[in-house]
C-alpha cells in the first residue's frame, strides 16, 4: 500500500471516479454530474482556490486505488478566524483502518508543513460547500448538496484521534405536517409589528438580486461556527451553478422598512434525478432529465439551503416567517417534505422556530478535529 499525491490528470481522474467505487452497491448514493465535479476540482475555474492551498493524494493498494483525501489550507478561513485551522475532505475509502490512517497521515503531514496547528474536517472544500460525516440518520438518500458516507467513516476518524468539533443537523417536514395556526399567525403579526416586507427572488432580474443577497450574505453570517466569508467570485460562481435548478417560489429575500434584512433560499431536490443519470449528462442525460422532472415527477421536496438575517434585525422572528412563508409556497406548488439543512446543533434559535413549526430532526452530521 502507498500514498501518492495527485499530479497528472490521469491521477485527477482516479481520484474523481474513485467513490463510484465505494458506492456501486449503495441504493442511497446520489452520483455527482461528472462534468460538475471536473469543474469543480479545477483550480483555474473554481474561485475557491484563489485564496486556498489545496493537495490531494491517493491510497493505492495492489495497485487498485483504495482512497482518497484533499488536504485544504483556506486562508480566508484562518484570516477571518485568526486561528491555524487546516482541513481534510473528499475523504473516500475501503473499508481499512490502515489505508485511512495513512491517508489521514498525508493530509496532517501536508498541513504541518503549512504551519497549521489543527487538523479538522471533512469540509468539501469549506462551510460553504457540504460538510461533516453523516453520523446518524443512515437508510435513505441524502439530500441535494447534502454528505452521505458509510458508518465506519467516523470510526475511522476517532481511531485516528480526532474528536467531535461540532454536530450540523437536518430537520424534517412533509405537507401533512402543518405549522400552528398560530405558527402562521405569529408570522403575519410579526411582519406587520415590525415592518417587514417579504419577497419571492426575481429571477428576471437575477444579478441585481444577487448583488443584494452578497449584501446580506457574509454579515447575516459572521458570528456561525466554521463560518468562511465567501468572495465576490465565489458567491457569483455558485449563482450560476444554483441558477439552473432555481426555483423563485421558494426563494425570498426579507425587507425591514425597505432595507435589505435578510435572505432564504430552498432549492427542489435534485437528487432523485441525479441517481437516475447516474453521473453523465451525455449523451442522453438531458432526454433523461426531461423525462424524470417532467413526465415522472420524481422532484416533489425541497431544500431550505440558506437562511440568514442581518445582526440589526436579528431576534425580531424574520426567521419564522421565512419558514412559515417556505412551506406555504412550497406545498402549493407541490412539494411534498423540506430539508432543513444543515443547522449548527447550538443554533437555539432557529431549532427552536423550526421545532415550533412541527419539523423534526432526522438526520445528523458531524465535524471532527485534533490538534496537529
Amino acid at each position: 500500500m502507498q500514498i501518492v499525491a495527485v499530479q497528472t490528470k490521469a491521477d485527477l481522474k482516479e481520484f474523481i471516479f474513485f467513490p463510484w467505487k465505494i458506492y456501486r452497491a449503495d441504493r442511497n448514493w446520489v452520483a455527482p454530474l461528472l462534468s460538475e465535479r471536473k469543474k469543480f476540482f479545477d483550480p483555474q475555474i473554481n474561485p475557491f482556490f484563489q485564496h486556498a492551498d489545496v493537495k490531494y493524494f491517493l491510497a493505492r493498494k495492489n495497485s487498485q486505488v483504495a482512497g482518497r483525501i484533499a488536504a485544504i489550507v483556506n486562508h480566508n478561513h484562518n484570516q477571518f478566524h485568526q486561528d491555524k485551522v487546516g482541513f481534510f475532505g473528499h475523504f473516500e475509502c475501503v473499508n481499512d483502518y490502515e489505508i485511512a490512517s495513512a491517508l489521514f497521515d498525508a493530509a496532517k503531514e501536508f498541513l504541518q508543513e503549512n504551519k497549521m496547528d489543527t487538523l479538522r474536517g471533512p469540509a468539501n472544500f469549506s462551510s460553504n460547500d457540504d460538510m461533516g460525516f453523516l453520523a446518524e440518520g443512515f437508510g435513505s438518500r441524502p439530500v441535494l448538496m447534502m454528505p452521505y458516507n458509510p458508518g465506519y467513516y467516523l470510526e475511522f476518524a476517532e481511531k485516528y484521534g480526532m474528536m467531535k468539533a461540532k454536530d450540523l443537523y437536518a430537520y424534517y417536514m412533509d405537507k401533512d405536517s402543518l405549522p400552528p395556526d398560530r405558527m402562521r399567525a405569529i408570522a403575519e403579526r410579526i411582519k406587520k409589528n415590525e415592518k417587514i416586507t417579504i419577497r419571492k427572488l426575481d429571477i428576471k432580474k437575477l444579478d441585481k438580486e444577487v448583488e443584494l443577497i452578497k449584501q446580506i450574505y457574509n454579515s447575516a453570517w459572521s458570528k456561525n461556527w466554521g463560518f468562511v466569508p465567501m468572495t465576490n467570485e465565489e458567491i457569483d460562481y455558485l449563482a450560476q451553478d444554483l441558477k439552473k435548478i432555481l426555483d423563485p417560489d421558494i426563494a425570498f429575500l426579507a425587507f425591514v422598512e425597505d432595507k435589505p434584512a435578510g435572505f432564504s433560499l430552498a432549492l427542489p431536490d435534485m437528487n432523485p434525478v441525479l441517481q437516475k443519470l447516474k453521473g453523465r449528462i451525455l449523451p442522453l442525460g438531458w432526454l433523461k432529465y426531461f423525462w424524470f422532472t417532467k413526465i415522472k415527477n420524481l422532484v416533489n421536496g425541497a431544500r431550505v439551503i440558506t437562511l440568514g438575517v442581518l445582526p440589526e434585525y436579528q431576534k425580531k422572528g424574520i426567521e419564522v416567517v421565512f419558514y412559515v412563508d417556505t412551506f406555504s409556497e412550497g406545498t402549493k406548488k407541490g412539494y411534498n417534505w423540506g430539508e432543513f439543512s444543515w443547522i449548527l446543533e447550538d443554533n437555539y434559535l432557529m431549532i427552536k422556530a423550526l421545532e415550533a413549526m412541527g419539523a423534526r430532526l432526522y438526520k445528523v452530521y458531524r465535524m471532527y478535529e485534533m490538534r496537529i
